[in-house]
């Protein structure tokens, strides 16, 4: 019996060395994102703190009332900060052939989106 004890200690010990693998690999991802959309950040931190910023989007943001155009700032500030911790998270508790498929989805769709770019804007 004490046989089984031991390896069962033993299994139980290759999870939490498993499961601290994929937490450091959320980690990593996250920070790598997060420096992905730090540009992106700090300029939505910068719209939503200085309404007057708001002529800079002539046309498509000059009705927008100053409180609606803080507003919608603020959103995409508080979406573009989850996301490091959303990405980290996912890759920490997903699977590997998980995490392939939604790799695939995205390349899909940055490759359709640059090649529509190419078509529509050039």
């Amino acid at each position: 019996m004490s046989s089984k004890s031991a390896g069962g200690a033993h299994d139980e010990t290759a999870l939490n060395v498993s499961d601290n693998k994929a937490g450091l690999w959320g980690w990593f991802s996250g920070i790598i994102v997060f420096a992905l959309i730090a540009v992106p950040l700090s300029a939505s931190f910068a719209f939503a703190t200085n309404p007057g910023t708001q002529q800079l989007f002539a046309g498509r943001l000059e009705d927008a009332t100053k409180g609606g155009y803080q507003a919608f700032w603020w959103v995409v500030t508080l979406l573009l900060l989850a996301l490091p911790v959303l990405v980290g998270y996912g890759v920490a508790k997903m699977s590997g052939r998980a995490l392939a498929i939604v790799g695939a989805i995205v390349a899909l769709f940055v490759i359709a989106i640059m090649v529509l770019g190419q078509v529509f804007i050039f």
